[in-house]
């Protein structure tokens, strides 16, 4: 059975066969997660993510998908990259199931690999705008759901307030089911 851990953290630290990145649909970096992977990993990951657009991906990654990179300079082996949708209220139902996606897209790539350990950001959760609780709950209901045969899946998680989120829905989750 996955252990599912969560720590709060700086993502491009973890020691992990996958790091997953909330990426841009470019693939070409940006800010926050995706950037500090991009910074942290070097030039390789651009230079494969380059090749990705070239190749299989000249509109870009499409929201909900995931493709996997080398991890460059990172301590992990490889590098994941997914699209998280931008929340909007209007729309949740289907956003959220693209949001879903992300994770078990992920994780898909990453069993495929080999991997047996991954660490997740909060995708959608910073500058994507999605409410932080709801952002969880989509996040591990979708990997409790989904998790293949892996030692971990590890909720890497930036400040206190999105670790608390998790914990929260985490200890309501399981006060359901338990």
């Amino acid at each position: 059975m996955t252990q599912i851990t969560l720590v709060q953290g700086d993502i491009t630290e973890q020691r992990v066969d996958v790091v997953v990145n909330a990426a841009n649909s470019s693939l070409l970096g940006g800010g926050g997660v995706d950037g500090a992977i991009h910074r942290g990993g070097g030039p390789e990951i651009l230079a494969e993510c380059r090749e990705l657009r070239a190749s299989h991906y000249g509109e870009g990654l499409p929201t909900g998908r995931a493709v996997a990179t080398t991890a460059g300079r990172l301590p992990a082996r490889w590098v994941v990259h997914t699209v998280g949708p931008v929340y909007r209220a209007e729309d949740h139902r289907e956003r959220a199931e693209l949001l879903a996606s992300c994770y078990r897209e992920s994780l898909r790539v990453a069993a495929g690999l080999g991997a047996r350990t991954v660490a997740f950001p909060a995708i959608s959760a910073g500058i994507f705008g999605w409410p932080l609780e709801d952002a969880a709950r989509i996040a591990l209901e979708a990997v409790a759901a989904e998790a293949p045969d892996l030692d971990e899946v590890r909720f890497v998680l930036f400040g206190a307030d999105a670790y608390a989120a998790f914990e929260r829905v985490r200890s309501e989750i399981e006060g359901l089911t338990g």
